[in-house]
Parts: structure tokens; C-alpha cells; sequence
């Protein structure tokens, strides 16, 4: 028996409103809806650019993370006292991490330790001052917020953060144009062992190695009592599956960070 007209043309709207629903899914799993941009997307139109003009499109730093499988290890809240124990993993491993660091009770408590993320080759990234959530704030708090640990920073280390985290990952337009103001670009992820909630070293190991995928952004925290002696086996696992660490700036290299920018695997 044939399908009456009205049969077909409803059959066929509701195939459109299933692609417009997948392609909605889409933009929010990718993070175009806010302007995310991905590592990978970063470094290919970067080496557009390049090509574009003629230029060495190379990749900075050492690590080419078009040919590695790379894969940043990030740490926030930070530092606090089992920072020196993580360094020393670090440095034992010959890793390189990302830390996004508090200002109060963090930096302003751990100096040398500060000094010395610094000093052994780690990216230095902003959190804020005392972890407010940016979005609930006005310009002006949300420009003291991120500034104070700016100042803070660069008085111990001589340089100023490129990067920053916003508590909980919460952004808005308010918190990118300060960000944009300040010459910080915003940093999310794609890996988190909600080390926050759990003190077990084996389930933190297993989240993150769950979710673990090329130019992907690991998120842990150096302050909790399971995470530090979580990373030993978290770096050894993720080498064995054939994953180079980098900083975040390497994973978007040739990019270079660009201010106010949301970035997001």
C-alpha cells in the first residue's frame, strides 16, 4: 500500500529534525557554540597561515605534535604542600605540566616553590586569586581576580601568566574580554579524575587513563592526598600507550596562545 502525501512529508520532517538535532550535538560537543577552539584546530590554522605565507611552519619547542600523539597534564589550586613531592615525579619522569595557580594561601604561602615550577621548565598559568567563580562577578572583580595573581606571579618568576583557568571552567563574554584585556587565553579539558571528590589513588589512575586521548588536556589537583601518588602511574601507563607530555603552549604550537580565547579539546 502507498504512503499518502501528508505520510511522506511527515516522515521526512521528522529525518530534518533529527539531522537538526545531531547537528546541534555537534556544535555542543565540540564547543563551537562558544567559540571553544580545539588544539588541533589551533595548530592547523596556524600552519595554514604559515604555509599561506611562505613561512618555516615547523613546530616550536621541540615536540610536533602533528606526528606525536600528545597529551598536556595540567594541575590547578596549587601550589601547596605536596607540590615538591609532584616536581620531583616530574623531573624523574622528564615531564613537563601546566600549573594554574592560586594566588591566596598558594603563591603567596609557596614562593620558592613557585620559583621553582618556574625554574624546572613548567608552564606558569593563572587560577585566579581566591577561586571566585568569574561568571558571578563584575568586570572589575573579575579583573582583580585574575590580575592580583598576575602581579603575584611575576614578582617571584619575572613573567607573567599567558594562561588561565576559570574556576570550574566557568566562562562568559564579561570574563573574555577581561581575560582579552590582560593577555591571558582561557584553558579547559577533556580529562578529570574529579580528584576532589575521592582520595584513591587507583580510581584517579583509572579516570584519567579512561579518558585519555590525543591533544587531549588533563586536569588534576596538586593539593589533594591522592592525586600526587596517582601520577607516577598515570605518566608511566600513558607512555606505554605511546603519549608525549607536553605543556599547553607545545600542544598548540606553531599557535601561539591567543588572548581571550577559550580553547578546549
Amino acid at each position: 500500500m502507498r504512503s499518502s502525501n501528508s505520510e511522506v512529508r511527515r516522515a521526512r520532517g521528522r529525518a530534518a529534525a533529527a539531522l537538526v538535532a545531531v547537528a546541534a550535538l555537534g556544535l555542543t560537543l565540540t564547543g563551537c557554540s562558544d567559540g571553544a577552539v580545539s588544539p588541533r584546530s589551533a595548530r592547523n590554522d596556524a600552519l595554514d597561515s604559515k604555509a599561506a605565507a611562505g613561512a618555516d611552519a615547523g613546530a616550536a619547542a621541540g615536540v610536533d605534535c602533528r606526528k606525536a600523539k600528545c597529551i598536556a597534564l595540567t594541575f590547578d589550586a596549587g601550589p601547596g604542600a605536596k607540590t615538591p613531592q609532584l616536581l620531583d615525579t616530574l623531573k624523574e619522569k622528564k615531564v613537563h605540566a601546566t600549573f594554574f595557580l592560586l594566588g591566596k594561601n598558594h603563591v603567596e604561602k609557596h614562593p620558592d616553590t613557585v620559583r621553582r615550577i618556574a625554574a624546572e621548565g613548567h608552564e606558569v598559568a593563572n587560577h585566579t586569586w581566591s577561586h571566585e567563580r568569574l561568571d558571578k562577578l563584575k568586570p572589575a572583580e573579575i579583573r582583580t581576580e585574575l590580575n592580583r595573581t598576575q602581579e603575584a606571579v611575576a614578582a617571584l618568576t619575572g613573567r607573567k601568566p599567558v594562561l588561565m583557568r576559570p574556576p570550574q571552567g566557568r566562562t562568559n563574554k564579561e570574563v573574555t574580554k577581561v581575560s582579552k584585556e590582560l593577555g591571558l587565553s582561557q584553558i579547559l579539558w577533556s580529562a578529570t579524575a574529579k580528584d576532589y571528590s575521592t582520595n584513591d589513588s587507583a580510581l584517579i589512575t583509572e579516570r584519567i587513563l579512561d579518558q585519555a586521548d590525543r591533544d587531549g588536556i588533563i586536569l588534576l589537583h596538586d593539593i589533594y592526598d591522592g592525586t600526587v601518588p596517582a601520577v607516577p602511574g598515570i605518566i608511566d601507563a600513558l607512555k606505554a600507550r605511546g603519549f608525549t607530555f607536553v605543556t599547553v603552549p607545545q600542544l598548540l604550537s606553531p599557535a601561539a596562545p591567543k588572548p581571550g580565547q577559550l580553547y578546549r579539546p
